[in-house]
């Protein structure tokens, strides 16, 4: 267990949970143990993640075997601890099922980072991402005391600029050949949101639009 850094508020804090058609979801730290579904779950939606990933020099299969997992959750949490990333898993009523990650976070004048997620294919269509990136932004503005978020995504991934848009990101401008990505450099939008521009709370926006239901 991580104790809370006062350079790095907000971790490793549990987020939510909000209720969502899909069920029950929630934000925690991720876990060694994560490893067997992790990689299941991987291995298994290649064709649902691989063409919005970016390129890595190991293959799919390799870089997401369960032996993979302990040194990509060493590495993960050993950020968290030096105030640069919170990496979360996403629950759906008590089981893994994708990850959210803040990461580049920055501090002092600019408190700022990015925000990356994703989520099983079996669990899309029911809100999980949505409210996920939700308690992401609120956890984000609120416990870590950030200014800005901000994301990138391919322009022709209309699922993910749905949840995106739902949440109330703003584009800022295309990215031209941003990512190598799914064997060619990609361009890819650039969104995001400041402090100033939720109203009350993400997820409050989300309960309003009859879109979640407080747990």
């Amino acid at each position: 267990m991580f104790r809370s850094n006062a350079m790095h508020p907000g971790w490793p804090q549990p987020v939510g949970p909000i209720r969502v058609p899909a069920g029950l979801v929630r934000l925690r730290p991720i876990r060694l143990r994560d490893g067997g579904v992790w990689s299941r779950i991987r291995l298994a939606d290649r064709d649902h993640l691989e063409p919005w990933e970016p390129v890595a020099e190991v293959n799919w299969e390799l870089r997401h075997a369960v032996s993979s997992w302990p040194s990509i959750c060493s590495g993960l949490r050993s950020e968290a601890r030096k105030g640069r990333m919170l990496p979360y898993a996403i629950e759906l009523d008590g089981q893994f099922c994708g990850q959210l990650t803040l990461g580049n976070v920055t501090h002092g004048a600019l408190r700022s980072a990015w925000i990356g997620y994703w989520v099983a294919r079996e669990f899309t269509g029911g809100g999980v991402a949505t409210a996920a990136l939700a308690m992401g932004l609120d956890h984000g503005f609120q416990a870590v005391m950030l200014h800005r978020i901000e994301a990138t995504v391919r322009p022709e991934n209309a699922p993910s600029r749905r949840v995106l848009a739902k949440a109330g990101f703003r584009e800022e401008g295309l990215l031209k050949r941003y990512l190598e990505v799914d064997g060619a450099w990609r361009d890819h939008l650039l969104v995001a949101l400041t402090v100033e521009e939720i109203e009350t709370s993400a997820t409050s926006a989300l309960v309003r639009s009859g879109r979640a239901n407080w747990a």
